[in-house]
């Protein structure tokens, strides 16, 4: 999904909570013109704001990682910090959710 579509997004569900910008900037601690360029798709957006505005739409979206170039079979990283690495990203999404 690309910049575009989440604002459409997240610009279709605020309108069918009956919220304006306003009312949606004020629950994310963000400004009214943030919300505005969420919506047109500007990637100005730091990306735990716009978690946070999804989060506030009440929406919920499965994120797909890509990497830059191909993962070389034998990485550096050990199992356990793989592990551990895995378990500081599912408690900063949890994080998010509260």
């Amino acid at each position: 999904m690309d910049a575009y579509c989440f604002g459409e997004l997240l610009r279709e569900r605020r309108r069918q909570l009956g919220l304006s910008q306003a009312e949606v900037a004020s629950q994310v601690g963000a400004s009214r013109q943030w919300v505005i360029d969420i919506e047109k798709g500007k990637e100005r957006a730091e990306l735990g704001m716009a978690f946070k505005l999804a989060q506030v739409l009440g929406v919920q979206f499965k994120a797909q990682v890509k990497t830059a170039r191909p993962v070389k079979a034998q990485s550096t990283f050990q199992h356990q910090d793989a592990e551990q690495a895995m378990q500081d990203l599912a408690a900063a999404m949890d994080f998010l959710d509260e």
